[in-house]
């Protein structure tokens, strides 16, 4: 299953990216890792990558995640990764990313985090 990626925003001024299905290496995660800069770009600075209905992450998502935090970053923003569980929480836990992003529990508390 390919990943699928929707975007919303919460008031004021957060924008939340989410992804669900399979997000590993591929075209398809190129095209999710331009779109996230499509939205630096364009001005987001308070974002949210919601990974509730992910199911599967490998190493280059994973690394596509804090190359996307560190371009916002560098724009003056922040972003924080939300709703991670099973297998995709764990493979964060292996990989002890929680030195490097910020998570929570779902997209609420990652909004109410800014």
């Amino acid at each position: 299953m390919h990943p699928a990626i929707q975007t919303r925003a919460v008031e004021p001024d957060i924008t939340v990216v989410e992804l669900s299905g399979r997000l590993n290496l591929g075209n398809t995660l190129q095209s999710i890792e331009s779109a996230i800069h499509k939205l630096i770009d364009e001005g987001a600075r308070k974002l949210v990558i919601d990974l509730a209905s992910l199911t599967y992450i490998d190493s280059a998502g994973m690394g596509m995640l804090i190359g996307c935090n560190g371009r916002i970053e560098q724009a003056g923003g922040r972003m924080r990764i939300a709703g991670a569980k099973g297998m995709v929480a764990s493979s964060f836990a292996v990989g002890h990313l929680e030195r490097i992003l910020s998570f929570h529990p779902d997209a609420d508390a990652a909004c109410g985090g800014f």
